[in-house]
């Protein structure tokens, strides 16, 4: 998790800092100094679990736990009771979620939690990990752990003077006129050093004159590179006597000093141990060993190796890399591995490499700040994935364990990787849009990983406010995007010292008096009675996304494998994905290790099987046109293999990236060649792309009947193919004909209902040799799976719908229908009709059948209910909660807020009504009861018969087989979030938020239907 705070970004520019861009990377290819080889790609040997080998219908309805949500599970150090421990185990199992991940959050605490007697990876931290490894492998549920307390990775054996710790290079200015001496010690850092650093060693001094109209308190001061005058061994320790050249001419000098020393970050709201932990070197070997050893030395027993290595032995987990200083990152050795691996020297550069607060000080000018910068960051990017990611991944390995990271918070390859680890994840909270979950999407199917997790469902400012159908529709939009595992963010240990009710919280109050992050979920909310309807939604559509191979569209080629910077896909992100585009992105060097190759058309045609590959200029660096010489020649051999290749921009003059322009002209050449292959097509801008697409006659797999906010994901196996569909709109409904393309040899769609699992076929279809045409009708926020199969599909259903006869469903293929809905029920087909009357379907040979409705049942609206409401408060201590009761007698519907006496009520409401039906409702009638407007999670009873879970974003129920005539009682249980309750019981943290509209709102209304036989 980050801050979300920070700039906006800018959309053609390298603007955000790295603590507002999130992104992150390494390269494999060559190796890099620090004393370790080139990482390798190969897939890792502690592969995710795949869904369960069973009938895929069977399993679609109850999902293994590996398909099943998570949550983040805070805890306040080892302060905490180990029967509690088990219980919120079983809490978190009952509800229907896959697992949990351990970390040491408690933002919120204002008193000592005992770091040295409880902190993290003391003896009672170790007891409870143990305690909740063991009753997690009870009730096969899986158990992640964080790296180290909070975030980033730290360990309490390291000081800031130690190699092993972040490290960071200070610089100070000292201005001199022409011919100005000065004598004595060196310029101190601008800098100051951060508690705990007490030594620095000096890298280098320097002088350099200032640009001409340039001065000393400009805020970026520009200097002339070829004055660069090198001091370092002129000074004397500490100590310099030096005189600035050219007496008399009225310039300017400034002596620059750099000192390598510690960066004294420390994790996220601390302290966590005593003494206090320091973030290690995240690019340097050392950093990565200090980790390990304090696991090995201080944690991992006898017992937790064998309960981590079993089946309740999750991830190895890391959050976003948030190195902080207010100097410039640095790691030991840096100059020399710069210089082994770019082939120069690094010093003549730092003018323009140091930064203060992440800004830059000095200028040669944009083009080599520009090129020298890469440079830099690619270095970075690569010992970091050399020396962090790559030993870690494999300690984790060797641990029975998978390693999972969120691989972006500086500005490098977070898609390389992404392809490394064995599941990297994004954030709901920090990334800007669907594209940064599509970034690291690329990575993943491009190296044949299977999951891509995401934290999701964290709102700044949303504590107590946040409802699950605000979290099912934000995830629900990131699956289609490429999620496929959610950690929610997340679930709160019962207590802490000074926590109040309903219990200590991780994130809230935050910074004192601030409302905070959302959630803690748990059966402290009221909603969490019915959390496992949610849960089954969750693992219904991770079991989909998990299934097969991902397919997608286009491939975005970036020149930086950036993730979470908000920047998309040129004409796809905006117009594409309303017509049925798919993208992702990848970077050279994720093409570099991952070396897919063309077949048919398609790169990667066992993989994502791209059909087009769409690059510009660099859109960090303002469309320059930048290209590996390596990738271009890649490129060159993928089209001639046969793939569609779009080119935007004018590429008559590229460049390579960074300082070393060396092979410049042979680039050049192998682009011109490019261009020439006949499936290659160049547009000058942005605003070209569809007539570059009409001109190579690029065609998406999906294609809607017309513009819309429908998102999709598609997987593929060898006898059927699913497609997941989200309407992303809060407002916009979605109902219209999509065209899927299929190799399934006779495809028959299929609708996967993801809340209740029931899996039906739709007769309403034009099927094609390899494309199949259904209509989605989704409502905002809804989500839904079509599979496609062959006919016998429908005979093994089993628990997941009615068995009907493949036969009936070869028949049943059907162009047309007047009706409003044709269904198979109890193995028959039937059509819906809300009116009475005669209704024509015709079939797709052309034939026609007529079905009449004799009679349909009048609309009814609920307007009289007896309410009871369970009214949640502070009770005797901060997890106790005591329950009032409220009874009233509604001659009408409204939201709590105008309901004397609820106003500020939060808990429980059963609503109860009574309805006389005539005969009209029986023999073939039915309705559905369309509740309106009702917040946040519900259940329907009909004539004491609990009904299926139901989709958040109708609240609507088929509620037809529970009527019958005469007298019936429906019940509508209502839950809420806590926000109104808390509002009054801490004005002081949560006055300033709105009061939510609780209840059933509605209008309630019984809308019939006629069912006869077709």
């Amino acid at each position: 998790m980050r801050d979300p705070a920070g700039p906006d970004r800018e959309p053609d520019g390298f603007a955000p800092t790295r603590r507002s861009f999130l992104g992150l990377g390494a390269a494999t290819g060559a190796a890099v100094a620090f004393g370790l080889p080139a990482a390798p790609a190969a897939a890792s040997p502690v592969a995710p679990a795949a869904p369960a080998r069973r009938a895929f219908a069977d399993a679609f309805v109850d999902p293994a736990a590996a398909a099943r949500a998570r949550f983040r599970w805070w805890w306040p150090h080892g302060l905490v009771d180990l029967r509690e421990i088990e219980r919120e185990v079983d809490q978190i199992a009952d509800a229907g979620f896959g697992g949990m991940e351990i970390a040491d959050v408690h933002h919120s605490s204002d008193e000592d939690l005992d770091p040295g007697g409880h902190g993290w990876g003391t003896d009672a931290w170790r007891a409870a990990l143990e305690t909740a490894l063991a009753r997690a492998e009870e009730r096969g549920v899986t158990m992640d752990v964080t790296i180290g307390p909070s975030w980033p990775a730290a360990v309490p054996t390291v000081t800031p003077q130690d190699t092993a710790a972040a490290r960071e290079l200070a610089h100070g200015a000292h201005f001199l006129a022409s011919g100005e001496s000065v004598t004595g010690p060196l310029p101190e850092p601008v800098v100051e050093p951060a508690d705990g650093v007490t030594e620095r060693t000096l890298v280098a001094v320097q002088a350099l004159r200032l640009a001409d109209g340039a001065a000393p308190g400009d805020k970026v001061c520009a200097l002339v590179p070829d004055t660069l005058v090198d001091l370092t061994g002129a000074a004397e320790g500490e100590e310099l006597a030096w005189t600035a050249p050219g007496g008399g001419d009225g310039s300017t000098w400034v002596l620059l000093a750099y000192w390598e020393r510690g960066s004294g970050q420390r994790p996220e709201g601390g302290p966590h141990t005593d003494p206090v932990s320091y973030v290690v070197d995240h690019f340097g070997a050392a950093g990565a060993r200090a980790v390990t050893d304090f696991w090995e030395e201080h944690i991992l027993t006898d017992r937790l190796r064998e309960l981590l290595a079993g089946p309740a032995g999750g991830s190895v987990f890391e959050d976003s890399i948030e190195m902080e200083t207010e100097a410039t990152l640095w790691t030991h050795g840096l100059p020399e591995a710069f210089r082994d691996h770019h082939g120069y020297d690094v010093l003549p550069y730092l003018p323009v490499l140091v930064r203060v607060d992440e800004k830059k000080v000095f200028t040669f000018d944009p083009d080599t700040d520009r090129r020298a910068l890469d440079d830099f960051n690619d270095l970075l990017g690569r010992a970091y994935t050399d020396h962090h990611v790559i030993p870690l991944r494999d300690w984790a390995h060797g641990l029975g364990m998978t390693y999972r990271i969120q691989p972006y918070g500086l500005q490098t390859d977070a898609l390389v990787k992404t392809a490394l680890v064995d599941i990297a994840e994004g954030e709901s909270l920090g990334f800007k849009n669907l594209d940064d979950f599509r970034s690291l999407a690329g990575g993943r199917d491009l190296a044949g990983k299977r999951v891509l997790s995401s934290e999701a469902g964290a709102v700044y400012g949303g504590s107590y406010s946040t409802t699950w159908e605000q979290t099912v529709r934000t995830v629900s939009r990131e699956y289609s995007a490429g999620v496929n595992l959610a950690v929610l963010h997340g679930f709160s240990y019962a207590d802490a010292p000074g926590a109040r009710w309903p219990g200590f919280a991780a994130f809230t109050p935050y910074g004192g008096s601030g409302v905070g992050y959302s959630e803690s979920w748990g059966p402290r909310h009221p909603t969490w009675q019915h959390v496992p309807d949610t849960a089954g939604f969750f693992a219904r559509a991770q079991y989909a996304l998990q299934w097969g191979t991902p397919k997608a569209d286009v491939v975005f080629l970036r020149q930086k494998g950036y993730a979470g910077s908000g920047f998309g896909a040129a004409h796809f992100s905006s117009t594409g994905v309303r017509q049925g585009w798919t993208h992702q992105f990848a970077s050279p060097r994720l093409l570099e290790i991952t070396d897919p190759k063309v077949s048919g058309g398609r790169l990667a045609p066992d993989g994502p099987g791209y059909g087009l590959l769409v690059f510009e200029g660099d859109a960090f660096n303002g469309r320059v046109p930048t290209l590996p010489l390596e990738t271009a020649r890649r490129l060159l051999g993928y089209a001639r293999d046969g793939l569609k290749i779009l080119v935007v921009g004018d590429w008559s003059a590229p460049q390579q990236p960074g300082v070393d322009q060396d092979g410049a002209a042979e680039l050049a050449g192998v682009l011109a060649d490019l261009l020439a292959e006949p499936t290659v097509h160049r547009v000058g801008s942005r605003e070209e792309i569809p007539a570059g697409l009409s001109a190579l006659d690029a065609r998406p797999d999906v294609s809607y009947a017309e513009p819309s906010p429908l998102l999709h994901a598609r997987r593929r196996g060898d006898d059927m193919e699913l497609y997941y569909f989200t309407n992303g709109s809060d407002t916009e409904g979605v109902d219209h004909e999509v065209t899927l393309s299929t190799t399934v040899r006779e495809a028959y769609p299929f609708s996967l209902d993801l809340w209740t699992g029931r899996i039906e076929p739709l007769p309403l279809h034009r099927a094609e040799a390899d494309a199949v045409t259904v209509p989605v009708r989704l409502a905002p926020g809804a989500s839904t799976v079509i599979a496609l199969a062959r006919p016998t599909w429908g005979a093994q259903l089993g628990s997941a719908g009615d068995r009907m006869s493949p036969g009936l469903l070869r028949r049943l293929r059907l162009s047309a229908t007047e009706a409003d809905a044709v269904r198979v029920v109890d193995g028959a087909a039937v059509v819906r009709m809300s009116e009475p009357g005669t209704c024509t379907t015709t079939y797709a040979d052309g034939s026609t059948v007529r079905s009449t409705v004799e009679r349909v049942g009048p609309e009814v609206e609920l307007t009289s209910w007896e309410l009871e409401v369970e009214d949640w408060r502070p009770g005797g201590s901060a997890t106790e909660t005591e329950v009032r009761t409220h009874e009233l007698s509604l001659s009408g519907l409204a939201p709590w807020t105008g309901i004397e006496g609820l106003a500020d009520v939060s808990g429980i409401g059963r609503y109860t009504a009574t309805v006389e039906l005539g005969e009209g409702w029986t023999g073939g009638h039915g309705a559905h009861l369309d509740l309106g407007r009702v917040s946040d999670t519900f259940r329907v009873t009909v004539n004491g018969t609990a009904l299926p879970p139901c989709d958040r974003s109708t609240a609507s129920v088929d509620v037809g087989p529970w009527l019958r005539a005469g007298e019936n009682t429906i019940e509508v249980e209502v839950a809420t979030t806590l926000i109104n309750r808390m509002r009054v019981f801490r004005p002081e943290v949560y006055g300033g938020v709105r009061r939510q509209e609780y209840g059933l709102i509605g209008p309630v209304r019984l809308v019939p239907y006629g069912q006869t036989a077709l």
